[in-house]
């Protein structure tokens, strides 16, 4: 075979992966439209309901009585709403001034079972044991460091009042103008927020939940018997859960909560292969269910989930390793790698132009949201593709990696009046 010859049978398997890049995720082209066209709306009388707010903190005396202020100062009925906090492994002050700022807290101590969902689950258990869950609603999932706004939970429960049985919500970000790593965090999840769930609430199609900020009924607590959801992305795990299930999950454009994003890129590292290695975790064990739901007829909401959790990013790496590969090997065998490096360096810009697109939009639509100086606005703008391209090699170490969940430190210790 003639270095020529090579070259252009890496180029049709190039084309190949575009093509099947293409047709798994064309639709997502579609949900960028959809705000601009279609609007989501209430169907139903509101009724008012008894809430629970769960929130599982490990050393978050600085941040959390500002997330407990902002919830007693929510413009709903303070009596249907019980705040419980699980103190996990906690070796600072997080427990009393919980208790100050008027939480039930619980204090686990389990250096084993590690991570956010067994901490829930665990809450989850005392709260059957002293409270019943019928006693409850609905609960609240919030992070120590989240605030909400003060209507959040009155404008999430109009959307409970519509029938769904878990939502989530619009999340914004205390410290966009940090740098380019906290920026270019907070700008994928208001494009999470505005050209993800949102289209898919308005499509009627299943949105996904996304860390924090989101709710579910006492039906699904007890459909689960708690909070069974121990992955590394136990946020993920759940919606697939649900979505295999059967279960809508709703979203509400008008819940606005706020968290901090992380600012270095070792503890950016470190969260987002916890992340990867999650949507392994979640692909491998419900990415057949996901598939055969959609084959099946249990609704496109299949489909769109089983390729949020893992095929894109997969087809990425296979083109940058072959090409890389093929590259190293063209120079061995005394050939011209030229063409194969500026094919993938044209499929780099490409990626680039893409994502820039991608962080424009909700730079454009939800700039009077964003918490930032214009000039770090307009320079998050070019900053996006790159913070997302690291999601590269993250992706690709998570393949090998062994991970464990270890908690993110957060500063930002700021009161919701402070984001005016």
């Amino acid at each position: 075979m003639t270095t020529s010859e090579f070259i252009d049978i890496i180029e049709t398997i190039n084309r190949i992966l575009a093509a099947l890049f293409f047709v798994c995720c064309a639709y997502r082209i579609l949900y960028l439209a959809v705000p601009f066209f279609r609007r989501i709306r209430h169907r139903r009388p509101t009724t008012l309901h008894k809430f629970a707010v769960l929130i599982s903190a490990r050393n978050e005396e600085n941040v959390i009585p500002h997330l407990l202020d902002s919830i007693r100062a929510q413009n709903y009925p303070a009596e249907l709403i019980r705040i419980f906090v699980v103190a996990d492994n906690c070796t600072d002050g997080t427990a009393r001034v919980s208790r100050e700022h008027g939480a039930t807290v619980y204090e686990r101590f389990n250096p084993n079972l590690v991570g956010k969902g067994y901490a829930l689950n665990w809450l989850l258990e005392n709260i059957r044991r002293d409270f019943g869950w019928e006693s409850f609603d609905g609960y609240f999932v919030f992070d120590a460091d989240n605030l909400l706004s003060p209507d959040y939970i009155s404008e999430m429960n109009k959307t409970f009042s519509d029938g769904y049985k878990v939502i989530t919500s619009y999340r914004n970000s205390k410290n966009y103008g940090d740098n380019w790593i906290s920026s270019g965090y907070s700008l994928w999840f208001l494009h999470e927020a505005k050209y993800l769930n949102y289209s898919r609430m308005a499509l009627g199609t299943s949105c996904a939940v996304s860390g924090t900020g989101f709710m579910f009924s006492n039906e699904v607590l007890k459909k689960a018997d708690g909070w069974n959801f121990f992955l590394l992305t136990e946020d993920i795990e759940f919606t697939a859960w649900n979505v295999v299930g059967e279960e809508t999950i709703g979203y509400c454009h008008s819940a606005m909560f706020y968290d901090e994003q992380p600012t270095r890129f070792d503890q950016s590292w470190r969260q987002r292969l916890r992340w990867a290695k999650g949507y392994l975790q979640v692909f491998r064990n419900y990415g057949a269910k996901l598939f055969l739901g959609f084959i099946r007829g249990k609704g496109f909401a299949c489909y769109d989930i089983a390729m949020s959790i893992l095929p894109a990013i997969v087809i990425t790496i296979t083109g940058l390793i072959l090409d890389a590969a093929a590259s190293v090997i063209t120079v061995a065998a005394g050939g011209n790698a030229l063409p194969i490096v500026l094919a993938a360096a044209k499929s780099i810009l490409g990626s680039y132009i893409f994502l820039f697109f991608i962080g424009l939009l909700p730079l454009i639509t939800e700039w009077k949201n964003i918490r930032a100086s214009v000039p770090k606005k307009l320079l998050s703008l070019v900053t996006f593709p790159l913070f997302m391209m690291t999601y590269v090699p993250i992706s690709l170490a998570a393949v090998f990696a062994h991970v464990e969940w270890k908690p993110i430190e957060h500063k930002a210790a700021i009161r919701f009046s402070d984001l005016k």
